[in-house]
């Protein structure tokens, strides 16, 4: 599971990134918004537009690199 990688990342980032997650079972209209089609899927948003996705689930050290490219 990626959700406490997301939490140890959070922590570690936390004045340089905030991690939200969202639950598609009950926000079934915002997949579409943004053509997610699989789960887990990232999105890096910057200035309110997203700026970076990642689809899968990622290793700590895969997720930092992700947000190191892309911060």
């Amino acid at each position: 599971m990626i959700a406490p990688i997301l939490h140890e990342v959070a922590d570690e980032y936390d004045s340089r990134v905030t991690v939200a997650k969202l639950n598609i079972d009950q926000n079934a209209g915002t997949p579409p918004k943004f053509g997610i089609r699989g789960i887990p899927t990232l999105l890096l948003f910057k200035d309110g537009q997203v700026a970076a996705t990642k689809v899968g689930a990622l290793s700590k050290t895969q997720l930092i690199e992700f947000l190191e490219n892309n911060i």
